[in-house]
């Protein structure tokens, strides 16, 4: 995609847009590097890997979305951002980052990346996400498995904020079962 011509540009000759390409297309949009709608763009072009769009996923996710301008994809940023407010459509886009942001070779996301991308998808909606964060620094944890990121989001949102409804028999993972121990103990601390 370039700005001269306002067209959107399928990656180039080697047929991978690569991170540096992927700042050019961010500066032509508008859109920060970090800012959630990359991770919506990567969902809806069912880009596997991070920082990379291939020409197949690129001219497939662009049709889909009715894109051939920038100013089109620009058009389209509001849209994609209420994809974050539908509960479904969010679910499969926090899904769908745990396998987008992990290293191919490992099961598991680096605890680093896994704060990194909850942060994005959940630091501005979940009110004790800075708590969590906390808890995850301090933690033994040096990565987070599929069910432990599945099992945050929905803690997120079942568990309210005083951590009242948790069920300690219920199936939650070892990690939510300690988080909930460490945060009532801050609390009695207080």
């Amino acid at each position: 995609m370039t700005r001269d011509s306002g067209s959107v540009k399928s990656p180039g000759p080697d047929e991978v847009l690569g991170p540096e390409g992927m700042e050019k297309f961010c500066e032509d949009i508008g859109v920060e590097p970090e800012n959630i709608i990359m991770l919506v763009i990567a969902w809806k072009l069912e880009a596997p890997n991070m920082g990379f769009f291939t020409k197949e996923e690129w001219l497939k996710g662009m049709t889909l979305l009715q894109c051939d301008c920038i100013e089109r994809l620009q058009g389209k940023l509001d849209y994609l951002h209420n994809h974050l407010n539908d509960t479904i459509i969010f679910k499969n886009i926090y899904r769908y980052a745990f396998d987008f942001a992990r290293d191919k070779d490992q099961r598991s996301l680096d605890m680093d990346t896994a704060k990194s991308m909850l942060a994005l998808l959940l630091g501005r909606t979940w009110p004790l996400f800075p708590v969590f964060n906390q808890f995850l620094e301090q933690s033994k944890y040096k990565v987070m498995n599929k069910d432990q990121w599945f099992n945050v989001l929905e803690f997120s949102r079942t568990v309210s904020t005083d951590l009242s409804n948790y069920d300690e028999d219920g199936a939650w993972p070892v990690l939510l079962d300690e988080f909930v121990e460490w945060q009532k103990a801050r609390l009695a601390a207080l």
